[in-house]
């Protein structure tokens, strides 16, 4: 009779830890098949950091070759525009560094003088005539060497007023060289008579008693 109850409570028990048993081992299954899920997210997502890091670096690329191809523009365009106006031996220079992650420019102008180099920056280079020519030189290379496709006149508003008489019949001469080469009209407006004269047509803007009166002036040839 007790060797029956034994194997009765033996019987009750193996049910007992059979069930556990299959209980346990599918929250084992299915931990297992989170697991894995987990491992495949964690690949996948590692595989897209390496990617993002790849395209990161190619855009870095891009960027710097993007600025490397401005900044060759802008020197070469303002070089020579001070090359036209002033003499062959200046040339104008921009350095790029990066400062706290991000890229800064610096402006230079560089001279040969006697064999020697000597290297200022705009507004320590012959007065305030060689920071008019650059300012509208920069101005003329930032809109021909922008993405954007902008259309319209070139506006100024006295575009070379410390520039000397000696050189300012270059600046215009510069201006219509620009007028032709990027198919853009210049409006200009200016109280130098060089400039004025070189204009096709020239309207004068004068003030009588409060009242501004616009008028064709005549040009001289």
């Amino acid at each position: 009779m007790n060797h029956r109850q034994d194997i009765e409570r033996i019987k009750k028990n193996y049910e007992l830890l059979r069930i556990f048993y299959y209980n346990e081992k599918g929250k084992h299954d299915q931990l297992m098949e989170q697991k894995r899920e987990l491992e495949a997210s964690l690949q996948r997502a590692l595989e897209n950091i390496e990617l993002l890091e790849k395209v990161k670096l190619l855009l870095q690329k891009a960027s710097e070759y993007a600025r490397e191809q401005s900044r060759k523009q802008i020197e070469s365009l303002v070089t020579n525009c001070l090359q036209y106006i002033f003499d062959s031996s200046i040339e104008f220079k921009i350095e790029i560094s990066e400062v706290r992650g991000r890229p800064e420019a610096e402006f230079y102008v560089v001279s040969n003088v006697n064999q020697e180099v000597i290297k200022t920056k705009p507004q320590e280079a012959r007065g305030g005539g060689v920071v008019d020519i650059i300012s509208l030189a920069i101005r003329i290379a930032m809109l021909q060497s922008s993405s954007l496709d902008i259309k319209g006149p070139i506006i100024l508003d006295e575009p070379a007023k410390h520039v000397s008489d000696e050189y300012i019949i270059h600046v215009g001469e510069f201006l219509k060289q620009v007028s032709r080469m990027f198919d853009r009209q210049v409006i200009m407006v200016t109280h130098n008579r060089h400039l004025s004269e070189i204009a096709d047509n020239c309207h004068k803007i004068a003030m009588n008693e409060g009242i501004s009166t616009v008028s064709l002036a005549a040009i001289d040839s």
